[in-house]
Parts: structure tokens; sequence; C-alpha cells
């Protein structure tokens, strides 16, 4: 566990290399990214094989930072930390893998790459409230930049509206925080020490502390209604943004209400928890339905991306064990998914055909001009499906079944998401891979002798990051216990047992 705090440094100091050796070459900057992030997979791997799983948080790293003000250099880790350290160490790799063809200014794009991974993995190992808020928007700036100059489609007004959404989001975190800091007589951001304070506050302050904090932290989970800018921004965004973004990125959201606005503010939780567990099925039914009729390729994924992060906060919403376990088991499996779908249509497909309207990629035999593409979507479509044997199936159930214990109705409710996600995978796996045979404009294809289509080769690092994605949701879904052994016992603190007995009255 000593080794994740070094998953941070790596990730700065491999930034501010990527920048320097970019101003060399662009090969450089793509080696230099690759083996910062391999290193802080790497690093994450290595604290997994030698974890104990326990009920709390473990320090790793408490020293004073702001003394006058009790602010610490506090960081922590337990199970549920571990599990989205080495899914960012993994979304991480296969990004650099997908954005091996990024030309223009090669350096300095990985160096807001890694920068953001550095931003995300602090705020995944912070166990002080001012620390992780300081990581979270180190992990939010770059994002801007990284979809202005490099995105695609409306990437302007795509990294304006993710960014303004985000910082509106975390200015509901810093007010929330701030109060409670207040209240608590100003002596610290500890979150054990915030935690232990919450008991004091009134229910009126508990209330709103929570109202503040949650929101802000949802709006970055894709909550509805607050969800509109992240098909904005996974559509504008380059394919190792886009991965991020649906990958790590939205998890920071639900990670965050999770360890901060639930445990320290239960009062206003029990209060509010039917209420976020009716918006979590509206995200879960509305975005599917909206996936189901999208003629762009890439929103297709973004608003299922939207609805599958809705079972994230349903998980949170039911409030006890096994739906909160499947929570964090779905957000492994949904950054895997999403980030192997989304590698698919960005580079695979819209980088070869220059169009990700369904109407016309369904001319196109894309099945035998590119079929690695087309096997991999299939099997990452079947994946997001909840198919049994890949991840997704049983993070789903779980949350499913938790939520049938605490209120059968959201169960059932929510269970029709899983219908529709049905419904618009099988839709987008056969229009755009399976459609006719009869080719688009000559503008958009190359042709070869013979007058046949054409379509680039997969390279290496598109098939490589592709297999590393394939294997992971592959892996949880054949053996799930790897990540619940880790997960269950970080429930069974006295924080979170708290929580459940008040969620579940």
């Amino acid at each position: 566990m000593n080794a994740l705090p070094c998953a941070i440094y790596v990730a700065f100091t491999g930034a501010l290399l990527a920048l320097v050796a970019g101003a060399r070459s662009a090969a450089a900057a793509r080696v230099v990214a690759l083996v910062t992030t391999l290193t802080i997979w790497g690093l994450t791997l290595y604290a997994a094989s030698g974890f104990v799983p326990a009920a709390g948080l473990q320090d790793l790293v408490n020293v004073p930072w702001i003394p006058e003000l009790g602010i610490r250099y506090h960081l922590a880790a337990d199970g549920i930390s571990l599990t989205l350290l080495v899914l960012t160490g993994l979304a991480a790799t296969t990004g650099v893998l997908f954005s091996w063809n990024i030309a223009e200014r090669t350096g300095q794009f990985f160096a807001l790459y890694l920068a953001l991974i550095g931003g995300v993995c602090g705020v995944f190992l912070s166990a002080d409230a001012f620390v992780l808020f300081v990581f979270y928007e180190i992990a939010i700036v770059p994002k801007y930049f990284l979809i202005a100059k490099w995105g695609s489609t409306n990437r302007e007004y795509g990294a304006m509206k993710l960014v303004l959404y985000s910082f509106a989001g975390s200015a509901l975190v810093l007010a929330g925080v701030l109060w409670a800091y207040a209240a608590a007589g100003g002596t610290g951001f500890g979150l054990a020490q915030l935690a232990a304070a919450a008991t004091h506050f009134t229910r009126a302050q508990q209330l709103g502390m929570f109202a503040l904090v949650f929101t802000g932290f949802g709006v970055l989970a894709g909550m509805f209604p607050f969800h509109t800018w992240a098909p904005t921004g996974h559509v504008a965004a380059p394919t190792g943004a886009s991965m991020l973004l649906a990958g790590v990125v939205m998890k920071l959201g639900a990670y965050g209400c999770l360890r901060v606005a639930m445990p320290l503010f239960p009062a206003g939780f029990e209060f509010f928890q039917p209420v976020i567990a009716w918006l979590a099925i509206t995200g879960i039914l509305y975005a599917g339905f909206v996936a189901l009729v999208q003629d762009d390729f890439k929103f297709v994924i973004g608003y299922s991306s939207v609805s599958h992060m809705g079972f994230v906060l349903l998980g949170l919403a039911a409030a006890n064990a096994t739906a909160v376990s499947g929570a964090v088991l779905q957000m492994f499996s949904h950054g895997v998914i999403a980030g192997l779908l989304f590698a698919v249509v960005g580079r695979m497909v819209y980088e070869r055909t220059h169009t990700r309207q369904l109407a016309e990629l369904r001319q196109l035999p894309l099945h035998r001009l590119i079929p690695f593409a087309a096997v991999v979507f299939v099997l990452a479509g079947l994946a997001s499906m909840g198919l049994p044997g890949f991840s997704g199936f049983p993070a789903e159930l779980t949350i499913l079944v938790g939520t049938w214990q605490t209120r059968p109705l959201w169960a059932l409710a929510a269970a029709g998401g899983v219908l529709i996600a049905a419904a618009f995978t099988l839709r987008a796996i056969q229009v755009s891979f399976f459609g006719r045979v009869e080719p688009v404009a000559p503008n958009q294809l190359e042709r070869v002798e013979g007058n046949a289509l054409h379509l680039d080769p997969i390279t290496w690092p598109e098939k490589a990051g592709a297999l590393l994605l394939l294997g992971a949701t592959l892996y949880v879904g054949l053996s799930p216990d790897t990540l619940l052994d880790w997960i269950r016992p970080a429930l069974q603190s006295p924080v979170f047992q708290t929580l459940f007995a008040g969620g579940a009255s």
C-alpha cells in the first residue's frame, strides 16, 4: 500500500518529462507517456498484491500542510480506493495506446493527460477533504485543454460546457465542506474528523451540507438532470480523453458521493435517499431511451455511459453493503467497458471513415473492412448489456439484488434499463458494423485496385489496448470476488455501518 502515493508523484513527473520530450520528438513523448502510465498501473498492482483488506482507511502519509487551518497532507486507502486506482492505471495505459496517433503538440497533449491522471490518483487517496478538493480541481483543468485543442465536433463548446458544469459542481462541494469545517469548530478538514463532528450538527445543517456536497459531486457523476455535459463532452473529446472522461473522471463524482457526502452527513442522506434513487432511475431510463434514437455513433455511447452510471448512483442510494459493493464494482466495470466502446468508435471507426453518422456507416461493410474492430465492439457491447461472463453482469446484478433488499420497487424500475441497454446496443452493432455493403461518397474512403473499399488496418497499439480492456472485463466477469474481496471489508468500517443503519430505516 505504501507504493500508492508514488502513483501521484510519477504522474506529475511524467507530465513534465512528456512536455520536455515533446519538444524534441512526438515519439519520445509517446514513450514517456506509456512508460509513466505503465509504472502507475504497476504500482497499483504491486500494492494490490500485498493488500490486506481491513475495515476503514489505512494511513499512507499524514503530515501537516497548512497548520493554521488544520489542513494536513493526509493520504490513505482501503479496498474501494485500491479498486479505483487499479482502474485508473489500466484506463491511463490504454488511453495512451489509443492516443498513439496524436501528432500535433504531442508533448503538450500527454503532459495534460498525465497531469489529469495525477489529480485522479490524488482524489482516490485523499483522507483530508481540502486535499481531496485540490486534487479534484487539478483533475478538472486539463480536461478543458485536451478537448478544446485536440477534440473534434464542437470541441470548444463541449470543453466549455464540461468545465462550467464541473466548476459549478466543485463550487457546491467547496461551499458544503467549508460549512462543515466552520460548524465543526474550524479545527481541521480530515474526513474522519468531520464525520465525528457531524454527529453534533443540527438536522438542518446536515440537510444543507449534504445537499450541497452530494449535488456537487453528482454533477460530475452524470446524475440526472445535471448529466447533459457528459454526452457533449464525450463527443467533442479526442479518443484518449473520452476514455479517461468515461473511465475515471466520472468516477470522481461517484467516489466523492460515497466517500464524503454520504458518511459525513448521514442524516442528510437519509432524508434525500428516495430523491437520489428516483433521480438515478430516471437517468438510467431517460439516457437509455435517448441513446436508442441517436444518429451519431459517439452520442449513442455517451448516453449509454450516463445510463450505466445511473446504476452506480442507485447502488449508493440503496445504502446497504450489497448494493454499495455492486456500485463500486460497477464503477470499475463501466470504466473498462465504456473506455473500450469509446476506443472503437472514436479511434478505430471515426479516424478511418471520418464519419460517426449511423446512416453513413450502415452503407459500409465494416465487419469486412475492419473485422478486428467489429469483433471488439460486439464483445464490448455484450459486456455493456450485462451478458454473463463479463464484468457488467455481476456489477449490475449485485446492485439490483442490494436495491431489492432496500426497496423492491426501485429494483423493478431500474431493471427496465437493462432491456433498454440491450435494445440500443444491438441497434448500434447492427447498424454500424453489419449494415448494407454499398460504399459511401468517394471522398470519405480510399480505394485500391479493383475499386474495392479500403481502410487502414488496425494498429498494434489499438490491438494491445483493446485486448487489455477485454481481458479486464472478462477477468472480473468470471472472478468478481477478486475485487469484491477488497471492497466488502472497507464497507465494514464504523462510518459506513452507521450510514447503512440509517439508510435502511
